[in-house]
């Protein structure tokens, strides 16, 4: 069964494609259809519509707290790879990542076995024997070398 913020997340895609990848989202309007609280909403955009991740997202002060959602067009493969792996920190969660696999699949950036690869690569189960202060470091070095071997493949 999907999440709450994946279905948040499902609906506001469908509203970018019904619109040509740009999408005025009213939080309150947003959060009643999903029965959730507003914050809720804002979680999902903070989360899963960042810059990295190809969107550009501004908030329009009252009417109800819109908020203007557009998709990047997109750039060549590689590009957007090269711009996610300069843009990653020192480290990050397997929700985070998984999250930057879905928007790789999403773009078509990657296949569906890449994606399963590299997740399994970087899955907390495999990286069970780090200490858990190192492993978010640990697997952002096994995501970003695996990214950069897509690139020079």
């Amino acid at each position: 069964m999907a999440r709450l913020v994946d279905v948040i997340e499902m609906m506001i895609k469908e509203m970018l494609d019904e619109n040509n990848g740009a999408a005025v989202i009213s939080r309150s309007d947003l959060a009643e259809r999903v029965n959730c609280v507003p914050s809720q909403i804002t979680y999902v955009i903070s989360t899963r519509f960042t810059n990295g991740q190809g969107y550009i997202v501004e908030s329009r002060r009252g009417g109800g707290g819109q908020i203007r959602i557009s998709r990047v067009h997109q750039m060549p493969k590689t590009s957007y790879l090269m711009h996610t792996i300069n843009s990653l920190g020192e480290s990050i969660s397997q929700q985070e990542a998984e999250i930057f696999l879905m928007n790789f699949l999403d773009y078509g950036v990657i296949d569906q076995q890449t994606a399963r690869l590299i997740k399994a690569a970087i899955s907390d189960r495999v990286l069970s024997g780090i200490d858990a202060d190192k492993k978010a470091y640990v697997r952002m070095d096994i995501f970003k070398n695996m990214l950069t071997s897509l690139i020079t493949k």
